[in-house]
């Protein structure tokens, strides 16, 4: 991803919240066959105060992707979405498209058994939540030898990334008085579009913090 100075997001914190909110990733890695790409949740290393995701693939996925042997490159991608140039006023302008996105990269470690179990759990948890009827991993009629044979048929890994690109292209590059008619016209869009509402006003309000 090309960096600009204008639109690079370097606070660890806040790529952090960015992974947490947009678990839902893309891995990359370079093959003999050339470029494959899979689809998994990855999350947060809870031990870790630092940009450290662990995760996990299918055997068959980590056939591919090769995880632990070389470089991988995880894509993560927050809101986005189509800015008019009506937003602009009257004067000559195109149309420009406003993103939150990371990259991470770096070659991953492989969790023991024990290890990728754990965040199987955390996992599941963290997607069914506390209420009466979540079906927690353990939870019957699952059993431990169901989830230990479940477990098997997956790879877990942890990646400290050793290179990170952040990029928060939200309008920076206008003014004030633009921006906040960007955040009304996206408002009056539709619910759809509050994710990206947020970002923005995130970084408007940033933007005039003392």
């Amino acid at each position: 991803m090309r960096q600009n100075p204008s639109f690079a997001m370097t606070d660890v914190g806040e790529i952090r919240r960015l992974i947490d909110l947009n678990p839902w990733v893309t891995l990359v890695s370079q093959t003999d066959d050339g470029l494959v790409a899979s689809h998994y949740a990855v999350m947060l290393d809870d031990t870790r105060d630092d940009l450290t995701i662990v995760g996990h693939v299918g055997k068959p996925d980590d056939a591919i992707l090769g995880l632990g042997e070389r470089d991988l490159l995880v894509v993560v991608q927050g809101p986005h979405g189509y800015i008019t140039p009506r937003w602009y006023g009257d004067v000559p302008a195109v149309p420009t498209w406003n993103f939150v996105s990371a990259h991470l990269s770096g070659i991953p470690e492989l969790l023991s058994p024990d290890e990728n179990l754990r965040v199987l759990e955390r996992l599941v948890d963290r997607f069914e939540g506390d209420g009466g009827d979540a079906r927690g991993l353990y939870r019957l009629p699952n059993d431990a030898a169901f989830v230990e044979r479940l477990e098997r048929g997956t790879v877990g890994f942890r990646l400290t990334p050793t290179r990170v690109t952040a990029k928060r292209k939200l309008s920076q590059n206008r003014t004030a008085e633009v921006v906040e008619t960007i955040i009304a016209g996206l408002a009056d869009e539709g619910p759809e579009r509050a994710p990206l509402v947020t970002e923005m006003r995130r970084a408007a309000d940033a933007r005039v913090r003392p």
